[in-house]
């Protein structure tokens, strides 16, 4: 990343001391250059942005995407699978493997829903921005008095997490102390400082160990105890992070939309939290969502 700013910040210079030289001898031919130039690196600045809003926890993970119809039957069936494939084909753009977990059919067309795994670069990340009601108007193929319809869809994401946790203790966070053990074992426990104490600084858990005749068994059980105790608290955080994330598709509710689709009577997509549109909806539903995930990201991040 430092690379890529030095980089640019170098051809920033060089493009004003060449516009400087091109102004003095009127060849706007140069100028034209460089103003090429600049566009690229506008380009190159907006990537690094985008590449600082994805520092997240999870943002590089692999991601679960889950898209429900809502209410209106076929219609809705039918929003949902046209979103399935508009980010089928997003994933598909990028380079990201894609692979279907589960699948309900509609009645009549479409799909009620849809839940598939996206694994690749960033997957999360840029997935995430895509959370919410998404929101289709456009003459009904299905009806036919061909009036207007309103359709809703719901997609959610997810982080892929790991199946395992691996707890790491290391040996400068934590604070030993080795004591004279109490109470019953003999007379080498109570003449020895055979029992150990360890403290975890950064989770602050203490654990101790006594009953074990030598100082090294007594270190090596506490150890075991000590990390017991940190898979619990990590299980705990994960648990809340699970519920958080629940809480927060419980909100997202009908009359809360994050983008609309129009089709008729205009042709339209525009996201409602960034004011984003873009005119060529066929393109959008063809996969093209850089615009609005990019917009989000980056307003997130600010």
């Amino acid at each position: 990343m430092v690379d890529s700013f030095t980089k640019i910040e170098s051809s920033i210079k060089d493009a004003l001391e060449l516009l400087e030289l091109a102004e003095s001898e009127g060849d706007e031919d140069v100028a034209v250059d460089i103003g090429a130039e600049v566009e690229q690196m506008e380009a190159s600045v907006r990537r690094m942005e985008l590449a600082k809003m994805l520092s997240g926890p999870n943002d590089h993970r692999p991601a679960i995407v889950s898209i429900n119809s809502g209410a209106g039957g076929t219609e809705s069936c039918d929003w949902a699978d046209m979103l399935l494939r508009m980010y089928m084909r997003f994933c598909e753009r990028r380079g990201w493997q894609t692979s279907i977990t589960d699948f309900q059919a509609g009645d009549e067309a479409g799909i009620k829903s849809a839940t598939f795994t996206v694994d690749g670069a960033d997957a999360y990340g840029y997935l995430h921005a895509e959370m919410g009601i998404h929101r289709l108007v456009r003459i009904s193929p299905f009806d036919a008095a061909k009036r207007r319809h309103t359709s809703f869809a719901s997609v959610f994401v997810y982080p892929q997490v790991d199946d395992e946790i691996e707890i790491e203790v290391r040996e400068e966070d934590l604070r030993i102390d080795t004591y004279r053990a109490s109470g019953a074992g003999g007379q080498h426990v109570n003449k020895t400082d055979s029992a150990v104490r360890l403290t975890h600084l950064p989770s602050g858990i203490v654990v101790a160990c006594q009953n074990e005749r030598s100082q090294h068994r007594n270190k090596a059980t506490a150890m075991k105890i000590l990390k017991a105790r940190l898979y619990e608290l990590e299980m705990e955080k994960r648990r809340a992070e699970e519920d958080a994330l629940h809480a927060q598709k419980k909100e997202i509710a009908w009359g809360s939309q994050i983008r609309s689709y129009v089709l008729q009577p205009y042709r339209m997509v525009k996201d409602h939290r960034t004011n984003v549109e873009v005119g060529d909806v066929d393109k959008v539903l063809d996969g093209d969502l850089d615009a609005f995930i990019e917009a989000f990201l980056i307003q997130s991040g600010e």
